[in-house]
């Protein structure tokens, strides 16, 4: 049962980042998010309705933006989504992890990281 529940989790993880992606936010909050929860990313006012609002900017300056999920992984209620995040077509993008809590089906509390990929990063094994 548990890992019923765990599998369920992190496909709503990467289905929400993906609707999200494709510009379908309030949808992706309709499904998957409890609106009384809360984010922790520094740069948006507290509360899921704040952020999805800033979701909605970045889809207007960035609609052309691609989500690849490389691992999911789950544990409990949690799941951690690590992705490359492209804005536009032939931008490197970023490495991205986001962590999920889910309570009742839904995500509660949502935290995310970002790392910038170089064009030149002397790095032969690349970030994924």
């Amino acid at each position: 049962m548990a890992e019923d529940k765990i599998r369920t989790n992190k496909q709503a993880a990467a289905e929400f980042l993906q609707l999200v992606v494709a510009g379908r936010i309030d949808e992706a909050y309709r499904a998957h998010v409890n609106m009384g929860g809360k984010h922790h990313n520094p740069f948006f006012a507290a509360g899921f309705p704040a952020l999805l609002e800033a979701m909605k900017d970045d889809q207007s300056r960035s609609p052309d933006k691609k989500l690849t999920v490389k691992n999911i992984l789950g544990d409990d209620d949690l799941v951690a989504v690590h992705s490359h995040l492209a804005f536009r077509p032939g931008d490197p993008g970023m490495a991205t992890v986001h962590l999920f809590r889910f309570g009742q089906g839904k995500i509660t509390e949502m935290w995310d990281c970002g790392m910038p990929i170089p064009p030149d990063s002397p790095n032969a094994d690349g970030a994924f």
